[in-house]
């Protein structure tokens, strides 16, 4: 499996939802995430981080979807263009609860050993 495959077996994991996701992070992760509409100052993140965020996340929302646009790999890293929606639990902006909130990312992995060490991500939101 290539380290691009990884990666998309990791988005998969976060859509299905079956607690499966954080597995292909190393123990020492760091994941960043620069400032966007939903988190304006940006935010640092070590796997217990990751895996509060991602109980958060399930309760925010009820499904997720991530389209790989491109990714490409070289070496141990790879990046991604992913166009992400989810169905939202709660209102944020003007969406209401039901109504699907739409972003692009750029996501830059870095692996070791088959595993996520590093996560930067580049979230760009539709307005909302």
């Amino acid at each position: 499996m290539t380290n691009l495959d990884r990666a998309r077996s990791m988005l998969r994991a976060l859509e299905t939802r079956d607690g499966t996701a954080l597995s292909h992070y190393a123990s020492d992760v760091v994941q960043r995430e620069f400032p966007n509409r939903l988190v304006p100052d940006g935010a640092t993140r070590d796997l217990a981080a990751l895996r509060a965020g991602s109980e958060a996340g399930k309760r925010a929302v009820s499904e997720e979807r991530y389209e790989v646009v491109s990714g490409i790999e070289q070496g141990e890293e790879v990046a991604l263009e992913v166009i992400w929606t989810a169905r939202l639990n709660v209102p944020i902006g003007n969406l209401a609860p039901g109504d699907t909130m739409r972003a692009h990312f750029g996501v830059f992995l870095t692996f070791r050993d088959g595993l996520i060490t590093s996560q930067r991500n580049y979230d760009c939101f539709d307005p909302f």
